[in-house]
């Protein structure tokens, strides 16, 4: 059953301003609600019908200097409140995709940590003079994401997954699972033929 949204009258005046703001600003999305932060536009594709929650923060920074877009968004896709998207080299994300709020997505990080290039990462510097370093992201179509995920550099979410709350993404899942934990692991799987989830043992 689909839910109908019931605004009061401070949030009618909230969503009047921030309808304007969109038409002017950002025409082919469906609604942008302010306060909404944004560094980099020109680096940014968005589809129709995007929408977002309050107080977003996205950006996108031109690490690998190639001009092209950073952060690719499909069509329909809606995002809640106090979502943090930062975009170095690419994060796509697809179409129809829904994310909770508080969510935290980026494809950057101050340094290497896996024992490749330590010189990247010496705990003597302060973090923010580490190199960046940037491995893209794809989040697939037909996605959830719960409250407060993290999805972290490197990651490919695959279509159809359900990511469960305070979850944190460090690996890629598969199509059609769902996901929960800090790691992250595949706890179901979609069975098409059976058209229905199954849990994995």
């Amino acid at each position: 059953m689909l839910t109908k949204n019931q605004y009061g009258l401070i949030e009618l005046i909230k969503n009047t301003s921030s309808f304007i703001y969109t038409r002017i600003f950002f025409r082919k999305a469906r609604l942008i609600r302010l306060p909404f932060y944004i560094r980099g536009k020109c680096y940014l594709s968005y589809g129709k019908g995007f929408t977002t929650g309050y107080n977003c923060r996205i950006e996108m920074f031109n690490l690998n200097k190639k001009n092209d877009k950073k952060l690719i968004i499909g069509q329909n896709t809606k995002i809640g409140d106090y979502v943090h998207i930062a975009a170095g080299e690419k994060v796509i994300i697809g179409d129809n995709c829904l994310f909770a709020s508080k969510i935290y997505i980026s494809d950057i990080s101050h340094g290497v940590y896996d024992g490749s290039k330590q010189q990247n990462s010496n705990p003597m510097l302060p973090p923010d003079e580490r190199e960046l370093i940037t491995d893209p992201i794809t989040i697939g179509s037909n996605v959830w994401l719960g409250e407060n995920v993290s999805v972290l550099p490197g990651v490919k979410i695959g279509n159809g997954c359900v990511i469960g709350a305070n979850s944190v993404v460090s690996k890629s899942i598969k199509d059609n699972t769902i996901a929960v934990g800090a790691p992250a692991k595949v706890i179901k799987e979609y069975d098409i033929e059976k058209q229905k989830w199954i849990k994995l043992k």
